[in-house]
């Protein structure tokens, strides 16, 4: 059963200023405020992007209380220059999906303004395959931010998912996922979005 669905993608950096500064470079348009997310010390600015996807800049927030477990995305151990780093795909039935797909982490429930969501978190933080894993959300209730948020006249093209593992990260996703967007490349740990922008074609990484 195709049970995982992209939903978004995630620019990481030092700060919240670092990562926003490159995702906007990027796509030559000024992100949307965001939120903090007091369950895991993080806050985000936000982007829409075509046909029914975001992309999030985010960063561990130095005015929040330190959470007493490890931080998503593994932003506890996160350096170096902000880049695209996760992402993050939709599913209707978090239980289903980890019985499924273990190593995704364990269910947490997470809410924003008037957002609920669940999100798998493994307990260290960290992602499968150097973090290329797909993180696994589920949003409750009909306000889903790929729908809702403005785009911008930015759109997904493609994803490159790189991995020295590639092969055998899509072989494990292969029959729950469902995204033609989606292409997985044998080489350095890294994600590549090939976007279309106000400023043309481009490329985020």
């Amino acid at each position: 059963m195709r049970m995982l669905a992209l939903d978004h993608i995630a620019v990481l950096g030092e700060s919240l200023e670092e990562a926003a500064a490159h995702l906007e470079a990027a796509v030559g348009i000024p992100l949307l405020p965001g939120g903090r997310h007091n369950r895991f010390g993080t806050h985000n600015r936000l982007l829409g992007m075509a046909p029914d996807f975001y992309i999030e800049a985010i960063a561990i927030d130095p005015a929040a209380e330190p959470p007493t477990d490890a931080r998503w995305f593994g932003l506890d151990h996160f350096s170096g220059p902000a880049r695209l780093d996760k992402w993050i795909c939709r599913v209707e039935d978090m239980a289903s999906a980890l019985d499924a797909l273990p190593m995704a982490g364990e269910p947490i429930e997470v809410s924003r303004g008037g957002l609920s969501w669940t999100m798998a978190v493994p307990k260290d933080g960290f992602l499968p395959f150097d973090g290329l894993f797909p993180a696994l959300i589920q949003w409750h209730g009909p306000q889903i931010p790929g729908r809702t948020l403005p785009k911008g006249g930015v759109r997904l093209k493609q994803l490159t998912v790189s991995h020295p593992e590639a092969d055998a990260l899509q072989t494990l996703l292969a029959s729950h996922l469902s995204e033609p967007l989606i292409r997985f490349e044998t080489a350095a740990p890294g994600l590549a979005a090939e976007l279309e922008t106000p400023l043309g074609g481009g490329q985020l990484t």
